[in-house]
């Protein structure tokens, strides 16, 4: 596998491309229910993408057990979700008149980095029990019980902590050797195979109520399912996921892409690309959009809000707001540190 420097060409292509589908998966959100098309590639694109990113968030957790290692998770993530939490809550009471937020009760997107924090936590516990099966049953085993909780929700982004902790688990168990073991010509195409047979089958035979189970914020009454079979349902969730996930992973580019430096950039475009969405909502562009029913513009503005949000002048420019620095104040303090030495 190619690497620059210690970084991997194969980590940086995945998360680079998925923080499109992100984006573009909120871009066309609001569309899912004018085209049955639309509402294939939603659900689809909701199959793995975030458990995708998860997964790869739990790979690169394996230095857990080093002092620092949480202090530093929580520094990194946890002063961004304040900040985006604090904005997005003065925002909404300009546009509801009242307050609607609450500080742990993660605004739309930010349930990522609040669950991520708790993963870690979690990770921190499960480490301990040091057999991986019985890690992932119980993870697995917490993930089916958790909807049964009548009140869980998005409060502490609790439901979607404990629903795809073991995804996160799964990442963290993984080696890089399981990575390759799916990298071959052979099973790059046989996961291309079935993620097309999946969204053929989507489209003909995904229900509309299983929508919901792909998000992972709801308890199984609000989703309306008979308590006896929400387990069942939750599993089989759990397989369509991995196998979804698993495939987008083995046809991941391992070459240098042209987007592969943008792949290390992908808080920035998560954390920006909500202003940018949430501004398009209240204008009239969506309007037009379903009037016309060209909805390839979302596809075109998706590709142009990521590599705008990932851009150099726009990490300069947020950068003070999501990791307290600047270039200018990193160039200062090294050639201090220079100097002293």
């Amino acid at each position: 596998m190619s690497k620059q420097g210690t970084r991997e060409f194969y980590f940086d292509n995945a998360k680079f491309i998925l923080i499109f589908l992100v984006v573009f998966g909120h871009f066309i959100s609001p569309h899912k229910g004018d085209s049955e098309a639309l509402y294939t590639i939603y659900n689809f694109i909701y199959t793995f993408h975030m458990p995708a990113f998860i997964l790869i968030g739990g790979f690169f957790s394996k230095s857990i057990r080093k002092p620092g290692y949480l202090k530093k998770i929580f520094k990194k993530i946890l002063i961004p979700y304040f900040i985006f939490q604090l904005i997005y809550f003065v925002l909404h009471r300009i546009w509801n008149g009242k307050e609607t937020l609450t500080l742990f009760d993660p605004y739309w997107t930010l349930w990522f980095l609040l669950s991520m924090v708790l993963w870690n936590v979690l990770l921190l516990l499960f480490i301990k029990l040091k057999h991986p099966a019985i890690m992932m049953i119980i993870a697995i085993t917490i993930g089916v019980f958790a909807g049964y909780i009548q009140d869980i929700g998005t409060y502490f982004s609790l439901s979607r902590t404990f629903v795809f902790f073991p995804v996160f688990l799964g990442g963290y168990l993984l080696k890089k050797e399981h990575f390759y073991a799916i990298l071959s010509p052979e099973k790059r195409i046989a996961a291309g195979l079935i993620l097309v047979g999946m969204f053929v089958s989507y489209y003909f035979f995904f229900p509309q109520e299983a929508k919901d189970w792909l998000l992972a914020s709801s308890s199984y009454e609000e989703l309306g399912v008979e308590l006896g079979q929400a387990w069942f349902i939750r599993l089989l969730m759990y397989g369509l996921t991995a196998l979804a996930t698993f495939s987008f992973m083995a046809i991941v580019p391992r070459r240098k892409m042209f987007f592969t430096h943008l792949g290390t950039r992908t808080l920035y475009v998560y954390l920006l690309h909500g202003f940018i969405v949430k501004l398009f909502e209240l204008s009239p562009f969506y309007d037009k959009v379903s009037e016309s029913g060209n909805y390839l513009t979302l596809l075109v503005l998706a590709a142009i809000v990521t590599l705008i949000t990932a851009s150099k002048p726009i990490i300069t420019l947020a950068q003070p707001m999501i990791e307290l620095k600047t270039s200018l104040i990193q160039r200062y303090m090294s050639r201090k540190t220079a100097d002293a030495s």
